[in-house]
């Protein structure tokens, strides 16, 4: 368990430019922006008839209710046209609402699957020193939790704010045209209300950074205690392990918490400034009527265009923690997609028609920290077809080597070149097609043991028969009533270690690279299993370039030549018989397996 706070950059990120964020943003929806037209064009439609109700009101009230002057059928008469013109704008309301919601929540979910894409194509071309650096928890809560926020800001708010905005100032002008006495002593409390929302969008902001902050680190420990459970049980680290959950949870808590307690302050006030109006409203208006200065229905529809004015205002905290926690999961969203690959890439790589799998390490020094050197002036060569093996101890350097000719990593100084060709230079999607790799750790895909074999390729019955009896497969294949057919991982039949490897090998069959790596590949395995191993590497290494790191050293003593790695650097090469002679570390390596005291897995 590596878990450290360290790996987040939540705390270190500031309060980016608003303006330039909701830039970001709002390119998403420039793609749709046809149906985002649409919706806003509905949101018009929804606000004149949403206005126009209070108004009707007015009319019913002084022109037939109170309105003496008429008489009863004629009265009776306006009522029902105005009663039923208002289920008209009631049922066009209705149309209106659905038609934008089916619109609004197909545009989001379309932004959505859009943007988790581009995070995911972007994460699959960045470098492993990221991936290093960024527990796989804090990734998924990016590609999860915080596009949802996204997703929700698009569906709820976007369009809904425009359909505020316009109501509020329609709502405005509508009362200075009905009275603009009784609009001015509303008014007068606009300046609290916009001082309450600033003060408010200020602290909510920061509070909900911090909880998406402590989400993904939440998440992030979640994800590697329970893919490492085996290592904690064995270990006694349960309780550890459960104070560690127990503090990130109570901070996410409280963190939660402080929030809930912003917006109840904000929404008291709101409720407050409210009733306020229409106290004021009421005393004021009452009087006016008293007075014969305004009628009924002008008072009845200032109370209801009051409501409709507030009503913004009391969703604007739930609006605004849609908004705040979109706006704090888009800063994450786009700090991970400006994250740039540090491998430099040239704009044309080269990719050779053929490979002779010549390999040189000139000069070599890299060391993953400045303050932790890995290897140091290493120079060595390993000619076309020959089988180079390499052991040392834990740290002496022997993976990395693999890292570096994979180019995982690039080197800190001098070069590595295969066929005399700079490394850097190469096209490097054709460098890793062309080198098979075979690690102590197989990732095992949940399909058919075929799919897992062939991966994308396409390879005949013949050809994958012919894999299949090259990598010691077959007896276990035919024991199986799907044959090749039958599902292995999650899910399916689960293989043991020497399978995993026997599998892993197959894989590397399937690709029939130019160069073969072998890292670990007959470690943790009984003797048996091992046997079937030795005979499908044989069948591996033949005719390629190869390079093995072995844990168990009888695995290398067909190799054409044997290095010793100590602290970066070779301290010994020759072959196994030399080696032997010369009585030095490789010597007392073998002694030591011989009298069942292998050494310690290597790094």
């Amino acid at each position: 368990m590596h878990y450290s706070f360290g790996y987040f950059e939540e705390e270190r990120l500031g309060l980016d430019n608003d303006l330039a964020l909701w830039r970001r943003i709002i390119s998403y929806i420039h793609l749709h922006w046809l149906k985002v037209s649409i919706s806003i064009f509905l949101s018009l439609i929804i606000t004149a008839s949403s206005l126009a109700l209070p108004y009707l009101i007015r009319l019913a009230v002084d022109n037939y209710i109170i309105n003496t002057d008429q008489a009863t059928p004629e009265r009776l008469s306006g009522l029902t046209s105005l009663a039923i013109l208002f289920i008209g704008l009631v049922v066009l309301d209705f149309s209106c609402n659905f038609l934008q919601v089916i619109i609004l929540e197909w545009t989001g979910q379309n932004v959505m699957h859009h943007m988790r894409q581009q995070i995911f194509s972007h994460l699959l071309t960045l470098d492993l020193t990221y991936f290093n650096k960024n527990p796989v928890g804090k990734l998924v809560t990016r590609l999860t939790n915080d596009i949802q926020n996204m997703h929700e800001m698009f569906t709820s708010v976007i369009v809904t704010l425009f359909n505020d905005l316009i109501r509020i100032f329609g709502i405005l002008i509508i009362l200075f045209l009905m009275n603009w006495k009784l609009a001015l002593i509303m008014c007068l409390l606009i300046p609290i209300m916009v001082t309450n929302t600033i003060w408010f969008s200020r602290l909510a902001r920061l509070a909900f950074r911090d909880i998406r902050t402590y989400l993904a680190r939440t998440n992030s420990f979640l994800q590697e205690a329970l893919s490492g459970i085996s290592i904690i049980q064995l270990f006694s680290r349960q309780q550890t392990s459960q104070d560690k959950f127990t503090t990130l949870n109570k901070t996410y808590l409280d963190k939660t918490i402080y929030q809930i307690k912003i917006f109840g302050i904000f929404m008291p006030i709101i409720e407050v400034l409210s009733s306020c109006a229409i106290a004021l409203i009421i005393w004021y208006g009452g009087g006016q009527i008293i007075q014969k200065q305004i009628s009924l229905g002008v008072l009845i529809a200032f109370l209801s265009y009051m409501r409709l004015f507030f009503q913004p205002l009391r969703e604007l905290s739930q609006k605004y923690s849609i908004v705040q926690s979109a706006m704090a999961s888009a800063e994450r969203i786009f700090q991970l997609l400006d994250t740039k690959n540090t491998l430099p890439l040239i704009t044309s790589p080269i990719t050779p028609d053929k490979i002779e799998g010549r390999i040189e390490f000139k000069e070599v020094d890299f060391s993953y920290d400045q303050e932790q050197p890995v290897l140091i002036n290493l120079n060595l060569t390993v000619n076309p077809f020959e089988t180079l093996a390499i052991v040392g101890a834990t740290g002496s350097g022997k993976s990395t080597l693999i890292n570096l000719l994979e180019r995982f990593y690039d080197l800190d100084h001098g070069a590595i070149s295969l066929d005399g060709r700079d490394l850097q230079t190469l096209n490097l999607h054709w460098l890793r097609r062309n080198i098979g790799l075979v690690m102590q750790d197989v990732l095992i895909v949940p399909a058919s043991i075929k799919e897992n074999i062939v991966l994308d390729r396409e390879l005949s019955n013949n050809r994958l028969q012919q894999i299949i009896d090259d990598a010691q497969l077959k007896e276990l294949i035919g024991q199986l009533p799907l044959g090749w057919h039958t599902l292995i991982g999650e899910g399916g039949l689960e293989l043991s270690a020497g399978e995993h490897q026997l599998l892993s090998l197959a894989r590397v069959m399937a690709r029939d690279p130019k160069i073969l790596v072998l890292d670990e590949a007959t470690s943790n395995v009984d003797t048996q299993t091992e046997m079937l191993i030795e005979k499908a590497i044989a069948a591996t290494l033949a005719n390629r370039t190869s390079i093995v790191i072995a844990h168990r050293l009888s695995t290398i003593r067909r190799a054409d030549r044997i290095i010793v790695m100590g602290k970066g650097e070779i301290l010994e090469q020759g072959n196994h018989d030399s080696l032997m002679a010369a009585g030095g570390l490789y010597y007392n390596l073998q002694t030591q397996e011989n009298h069942g005291c292998p050494e310690k897995n290597t790094e």
